[in-house]
């Protein structure tokens, strides 16, 4: 039976893996030894060494086929659902380079939707900005925002190439309650091209509205590849319903 001496050894081995996957000596679909062949290799148990590839198992960095062996899994990124970060940051965080293309900065009426969404009336004016995503050259994210030129007014004049949005925003207007809305869809055509995939591909997006002193900032539409992204959170469960946008980010 395994004794709590043994859990060490379990860790030392899901870092040993971890190690070379990052180091790019497992590439994506690389087939592990069996857990056997770790247990002697590194001088401890079958369960044990069954434990660590089970935790990077569930943890989705390995995968399992059954009767053919334990593989390196493609990496699928994680997007906070419950915060409200910097996407540039999340990305170099992982040690990964951040780049972003945008596609127009401009001033437009606000249509019927975005005029609810902002509780502005329908054709007054907003500012919009289009950019996309991308980690190591892949794209991973449309980000389509809108702003209230109200609280925002420079927002327009502001040179997104070396900045984000987010960025500027959490400079210049304070962050008082964010709402998250997460929808399932296939993409149209214009997002179909700005991420490089085809139209069965279905897609995740976040549509985000943020507040600043009681009056809507922001509302983007924030889309992702479903492929190459996953959305995810961890918050208190006595949490009330806007405690969560309670960040210094946006």
């Amino acid at each position: 039976m395994e004794t709590a001496l043994l859990h060490p050894q379990y860790i030392i081995l899901k870092q040993y893996i971890l190690k070379l996957i990052d180091n790019g000596q497992w590439p994506t679909g690389h087939r592990l030894p069996s857990d056997n062949q770790l247990a002697v290799q590194f001088g401890i148990s079958r369960i044990t060494a069954n434990r660590a590839t089970r935790e990077l198992t569930d943890a989705g960095i390995l995968v399992r086929t059954a009767g053919v062996g334990t593989f390196v899994a493609e990496y699928i990124p994680q997007a906070p659902l419950f915060e409200v970060k910097n996407i540039a940051d999340e990305i170099q965080s992982r040690g990964h380079h951040h780049s972003a293309k945008l596609h127009s900065l401009d001033r437009e009426p606000a249509s019927e939707d975005v005029a609810k969404e902002m509780e502005v009336a329908i054709d007054s004016i907003v500012f919009r900005s289009l950019l996309v995503h991308c980690e190591n050259d892949i794209p991973i994210q449309v980000e389509d925002r809108y702003i209230n030129p109200a609280l925002v007014p420079l927002y327009i004049k502001q040179d997104f190439s070396t900045m984000t949005p987010n960025e500027y925003l959490i400079k210049v207007t304070p962050l008082t309650e964010v709402e998250h809305v997460v929808e399932a869809v296939l993409p149209d055509d214009r997002i179909q091209q700005l991420l490089s995939i085809t139209a069965d591909q279905p897609c995740l997006v976040i549509r985000r509205r943020t507040w600043s002193n009681h009056t809507i900032a922001c509302f983007a539409r924030l889309t992702y590849p479903g492929n190459r992204y996953h959305l995810g959170g961890r918050f208190a469960p006595d949490c009330t319903p806007t405690s969560y946008g309670r960040t210094h980010d946006r």
